[in-house]
């Protein structure tokens, strides 16, 4: 029964932290990534996007998954934009304290109706 109970509170370890491990070095390609399109949630606009985009990075900037300095960037530009699952929504920081200039440029992506999908330096 202990051996039961062991299981059991590791399978629900593991449920509860699987999703943590979608965040940056996510790509959108065409036989991967996720799909959060089809759901029934009314679509957000770009105010709603931007508010979300920053409440996200400074989620992963706390958890150390992003340098730290990115928690006091606002968000750049909001916009739709299309990839090969449908429209999303892409909303980009920028930060010139970053020494390594690919990463200077943060870009979070949510479905049209507001659920995160990804977060990666290249916008794609």
């Amino acid at each position: 029964m202990k051996n039961l109970t062991s299981l059991y509170m590791l399978l629900a370890a593991f449920v509860i932290t699987a999703p943590v491990y979608a965040g940056v070095g996510h790509s959108h390609d065409k036989d991967g990534g996720h799909s959060n399109y089809g759901h029934a949630h009314a679509p957000i606009d770009e105010a709603r996007a931007r508010s979300k985009a920053a409440k996200t990075m400074h989620n992963l900037a706390e958890r150390g998954v992003i340098d730290k300095s990115w928690i006091s960037i606002q968000p750049d530009k909001a916009e739709k934009k299309t990839f090969a699952k449908g429209d999303e929504w892409v909303v980009s920081f920028k930060n010139g304290n970053m020494k390594d200039k690919s990463k200077q440029t943060l870009y979070i992506f949510f479905s049209l109706d507001g659920k995160y999908i990804a977060a990666n330096y290249t916008g794609k």
